[in-house]
Formats: structure tokens, sequence, C-alpha cells
């Protein structure tokens, strides 16, 4: 069992689990919580390094290569949040390109330009999960997607969807060649979301609260789409923009019933 502070794989986990920076050279990541480490397990990541605190409730967790035991105030440094389990994981981060994506038969694909709060992030892949988006494509990215609290927020859900990072052109010319229609969301778009058919294969591409969508996306896209807005405010928050047009895309396509 680790009991010191000073121990130098805790300092290492801390490290990685701080700084996106680590994140990158390292290609790993950290996970807190059964239930996000049992969701990346199940879903193809591998769980590097487990460490168990040693009051754990679920402490059964054996899918690692090396599990180690601390002390309460060991786990304590390296944990961010309440409720963690007492399971904290180091795991390689995996890289999935344009090309790996698989689509169903009528595909609605997710696109985020310059997503920047992992809070969003991590809402929005709790969306596309919710919806079984074929995928999530996040464009000229400001957002580690690992980030613990995108992870935290997606509740797993980071581990059961396709996501892909890329530029907006690289974006535009997959879903070109795959013949998927592009749905931009803006404010002063002619069109509302709910009077636009998406139930043939479509992608919504959201832009950030700040700025929007880039001209790129404005220019290229099928159409411009925007949700009415009858109060004093000309937006919603990104994440619950994406929930009521993926689910309206759902809607249109009976649920997939």
């Amino acid at each position: 069992m680790i009991t010191s502070l000073q121990n130098q794989k805790i300092k290492d986990a801390v490290t990685l689990h701080n700084k996106s920076r680590e994140r990158r050279a390292q290609n790993k990541f950290t996970i807190e919580g059964l239930r996000e480490i049992k969701l990346a397990s199940a879903n193809g990541y591998a769980i590097e390094t487990l460490f168990v605190s040693q009051d754990a409730v679920n402490a059964d967790f054996t899918a690692a290569q090396q599990i180690i035991e601390v002390s309460k105030d060991v786990f304590a440094k390296l944990a961010l949040r309440e409720n963690s389990d007492g399971l904290f994981a180091i795991v390689n981060a995996k890289s999935l390109n344009l090309t790996d994506i698989r689509l169903s038969e009528n595909p609605f694909i997710i696109v985020l330009e310059s997503v920047e709060k992992p809070g969003n992030l991590g809402a929005i892949l709790r969306t596309a999960d919710a919806a079984k988006a074929d995928a999530v494509i996040v464009c000229d990215n400001l957002c580690d997607i690992y980030n613990p609290n995108a992870i935290r927020s997606s509740i797993g859900c980071l581990f059961t969807q396709q996501v892909v990072t890329c530029t907006s052109p690289q974006c535009f010319e997959f879903l070109k060649s795959k013949k998927i229609s592009i749905y931009a969301a803006q404010l002063n778009a002619a069109q509302f979301y709910h009077q636009t058919d998406m139930s043939q294969a479509c992608a919504v591409v959201m832009g950030t609260e700040a700025d929007g969508l880039s001209d790129f996306w404005i220019n290229n896209a099928n159409a411009g789409i925007k949700i009415p807005m009858r109060g004093a405010i000309d937006s919603l928050n990104v994440s619950v923009s994406t929930a009521i047009i993926a689910f309206e895309a759902m809607r249109q396509r009976d649920f997939g019933v």
C-alpha cells in the first residue's frame, strides 16, 4: 500500500490528472469512478494502472494491468471529485480518425466547432449517447477531450461514442463524401430546426456560445437552422441547444422504432 503523498507514482498521476500537456505527451489520461472506468474498459480502453483507496466499496474491479492500493489520504490527493468510489485509473488514450467512423444506414452526426468548455463537451456526449448519434466530430478543438471535467460531465459517455477530432475542412469533406446533409445552427438562419427534414442522413453543426459558427460552416452547410427564442435572450447553452436539435432528429426518425 502507498501511504506517502510524496510517492513518485502518486506525483506522476496527479500531474497527468491536472495537465493536458502531460496527457498529450504520454497519450494517457485519468478516470475517477467505477461506472466511468467500467465503460472505458468495456469500450476497448486499456486500463494501465488502477489506484484503489483502502476504504473503497467497489474494489472488485480487476481489468487493469496494475492495481495499487493507497491510503485514504493519498487517494484524497488523487481524486478531484466526490463519490469516486475509491477508484482512480490511468488509461491509454485512443485516437480515432474520420476513416475509422462506423456509420449506420441512416446516420446522424453531431459536429462541434471550436468547443472550449469541457463541461459542455461532456454534456453533449451524454446527449449523443442518449440519442444514439453515430459520432461526435470535434473540429478545430480548443478543449482536451480527455479533460477530467469532460469525462465527469459525460458520466463516461466519452467512451460509448465515436469521438473524432479534426479540422473543419476535413470534416466537411468527410460528410460530403458520405452524402450527409449539413445543418448549421445559427441565430439568423431562415428556417426553424423543427421545420427542417432531419429524417435522412444528416449532421448538425454547433458553434460556441460567444461567437457562433465560423463563415466556413455557414457558407458550406446545406441549410442554417435555428431554435425559436421567445424570451429576452437570443441563445441557449450549446449543450442544451444540441440536445433540443438532436432529439428532434430522433423524433423525426421515430426514435429508431
